[in-house]
Formats: C-alpha cells, sequence, structure tokens
C-alpha cells in the first residue's frame, strides 16, 4: 500500500541518510482455486493482492548486498562473489542473487530497507513476494531486461535448490504477472497467462485463521514425491497428464495413499478449468461450489488441511452472501479464501470470523482483498526527492 511506500522510503533515508535509488512493490497472492498442482505441471488460478513487500534501495559500487528488514533485527549482508548457505529469512535474497548469477547474469551490490504486510507463514506467498522484489532490484541495478515469467522461473529456482523447499511456480507467476482486477488463469506447463475476471458482484474474502506452519518441516516435499512417484508408475510425465480411469487401472500397483494424492490433482485441474469457465460466464454460484469441492478433496484426499482451516471454511460457507470458501496455500495451517457478494462482504468476515473465534479459541482476521498488477518499479516519493 502506499503509506508502505514512503514508510519504507523514509526508513532508508533514515539508515543511509539520503532517498533511495528506487523503490519496488511485489505482492503477495491468493490463489481463488488450483492447490497442489502447479508442481504436477497443472493449472491454477491466483490472484496477486494488495498486501506485498515494498523494498527501497540504491545500487553500491562493490558486489556487497545489505538489506535491512522492519520485521528482523538481522539484516540479510552478503556478497556476491561468495555466498554461501546460512539461516533466516535473507536465503531468499541470497538464493535469488546466486539464481541470477547462474544464468550468467552480472550483478551489482545493492543496499535497502523492506517492509512488508504480506503475513509470514498465512498461504499467501509471503517468500515469493520477498524473491520477486529482490530480483526486480538487482534485475535493475544490473541493468537487466524484465521478463515477469523468467524472473518468476529464476526466483523458483531460488526457492527449490537454494532455500529447499520444492515449491511449484504459481507463488512467483502471480507476484510476477498478476494483472490489476483479474485472477489469471496460468497453465504452469507453458506459464500461458489467461486473465480472468471475478464475476462483477462478487468481493474476495481472506480469513486468516490465527494458525502457522513451515514448508520446510512440512509434509510438502513429501507430497511432491508421492505425485511424481505415481506419474512414473502411471507413465506420464506429470499428474497433469494422468486421467482417472488411468489412475483406477493402476489401483492395483499404488498405495490407497497414493491413489488419493493423484485423484485430488487429477480432480482439482478439472475444477480450475471449469472455474474459470463460471468466472467468465459471472456465474458465481458455480465457482463457489468448485471451490467447496476443492477444499473437500485437499482435506480428504490430499489430506493438507488441518481443524483449523476446516472450522474457517464451515463458518464462512454457513454465511448468507459466501458463494463458497477453501483453503488456500501449501495448508496444514494459514488462510482461507472465501468468494462473497459485494454487498454481504462485511457481514459474512464478521460473522464468520465470529464463529470461528467461538469454535476453535484462536484470534482470526478477515479482510477483502483486492487483484492488483505484477512486480513493478514504484516512483520514490515526491517529498524525498
Amino acid at each position: 500500500m502506499a503509506d508502505l511506500r514512503v514508510s519504507v522510503t523514509e526508513a532508508f533515508r533514515h539508515r543511509f541518510g539520503a532517498p533511495p535509488v528506487h523503490v519496488v512493490r511485489a505482492p503477495g497472492r491468493v490463489n481463488l482455486i488450483g492447490e497442489h498442482t502447479d508442481y504436477n505441471d497443472g493449472f491454477v488460478m491466483p490472484l496477486a493482492i494488495e498486501q506485498a513487500v515494498w523494498l527501497a534501495v540504491r545500487p553500491r559500487d562493490d558486489d556487497r548486498v545489505v538489506l535491512h528488514s522492519t520485521r528482523a533485527t538481522e539484516p540479510a549482508d552478503f556478497r556476491l562473489g561468495a555466498m554461501e548457505r546460512g539461516d533466516g529469512w535473507g536465503e531468499y535474497a541470497k538464493g535469488v542473487a546466486w539464481a541470477l548469477q547462474a544464468q550468467g547474469h552480472e550483478l551489482r551490490g545493492l543496499e535497502g530497507v523492506l517492509a512488508s504486510d504480506v503475513p509470514e507463514g498465512a498461504g499467501l506467498s509471503s517468500s515469493a513476494a520477498l524473491e520477486l522484489a529482490v530480483a526486480r532490484a538487482l534485475s535493475e541495478g544490473a541493468g537487466l531486461d524484465w521478463d515477469p515469467a523468467d524472473m518468476a522461473r529464476t526466483a523458483q529456482r531460488a526457492e527449490n535448490e537454494w532455500v529447499g523447499v520444492r515449491c511449484g511456480v504459481m507463488d512467483q507467476m502471480a507476484s510476477a504477472c498478476g494483472v490489476a482486477g483479474h485472477a489469471v488463469l496460468l497453465d504452469c506447463r507453458s506459464l500461458a497467462v489467461t486473465p480472468t475476471p471475478l464475476p462483477a458482484w462478487t468481493t474476495v474474502l481472506v480469513l486468516d485463521t490465527g494458525t502457522r506452519r513451515g514448508l520446510v518441516d512440512s509434509a510438502y516435499n513429501a507430497r511432491r514425491e508421492t505425485c511424481e512417484r505415481v506419474a512414473r508408475v502411471l507413465g506420464v510425465p506429470a499428474l497433469r497428464d494422468a486421467t482417472l480411469d488411468g489412475l483406477q487401472a493402476a489401483e492395483d500397483v499404488l498405495m490407497p495413499t497414493q491413489v488419493r494424492r493423484a485423484r485430488h490433482v487429477v480432480t482439482e485441474n478439472a475444477r480450475v478449468l471449469a472455474a474459470a469457465d463460471a468466472m467468465r460466464q459471472g456465474d458465481a454460484a458455480r465457482v463457489g461450489a468448485l471451490m467447496a469441492a476443492s477444499h473437500a478433496s485437499l482435506r480428504d484426499d490430499y489430506e493438507v488441511s488441518s481443524p483449523a482451516l476446516d472450522a474457517f471454511v464451515e463458518a464462512a460457507q454457513a454465511q448468507p452472501g459466501c458463494y463458497g470458501a477453501r483453503m488456500t496455500g501449501a495448508g496444514f495451517g494459514g488462510c482461507v479464501v472465501a468468494l462473497v457478494a459485494s454487498d454481504r462482504a462485511e457481514a459474512v468476515a464478521e460473522a464468520a470470523a465470529l464463529a470461528y473465534r467461538q469454535w476453535t479459541g484462536h484470534a482470526p482476521t478477515a479482510y477483502r482483498v483486492r487483484a492488483v498488477g505484477g512486480a513493478s518499479l514504484e516512483p520514490v516519493p515526491a517529498l524525498f526527492l
């Protein structure tokens, strides 16, 4: 938001004694439908959201990168020519620099201050937003052309190979390629992006359960390994190419858990494409029904939901004006996404949060989100020039 652009610029001036040369914005994302399909070369439907990472920076004349975060006491501080793996939030920045250099790009050092209002560990892609903000800043400092899809792939490589989370490309693509006012239908194999408008009278709510998970320590990587194993048994490049008939024919050689995991991916891909058609037709009820079916599949077949997520989904779907709700993100904690009638958005958010709090004792938050454009250079606020 604009106040973060001002505050991160002020923080930079306070720390470094002069205004920044660039201000970068990279949004978080909420995924409307299509979960755990991206690393199976499938289809997803995210939207970039107003909550974003803001980074005020200036280039250096050496190869040192120094980034201070308003959320952390210790900065990310490393040299581009001598990077070693470590711990903490700075590994995401370091990984992006490593991935860009691995592609043959010559980078300049930089110094900066970042701030974010993307909740961490909530399934809204705080890490991807950080990666894209750093990629945008490093690219600008090095004079590189900005190709959103290519930079999304670079950021994904940083998270896969440097940080150690075998995520798909959805989060980075949403942050890089978001389209204002639209969700985007993303083909995770071709990286084709199709802007898809929400029904005009609807609003997207994010319902934060107040519970968190850590991807590296969770079963995320295990889910991906299972999917890859099933694809090999079925003789297909990825589960995007599998069918329910083919899966049924292989049940004798697969474990029941493997069948359930693959069934989620196959049916979820179909739900994403059906939701895109329904959105183009303005059929909010159909989109909501597909979201509800997605949550049931994630809960029962993929087993990545949680009691808190289930409770918030149930609380939301019980409210008049809610078309559908589902967990969003990797799961095990974090947020629910709901599609609601715009004139009922506040009432749905308040009533669902109250019911959830009464059922679970957790302290939730609930808020509207607006679809915005992807990572960008923003003007330095005029009062600092």
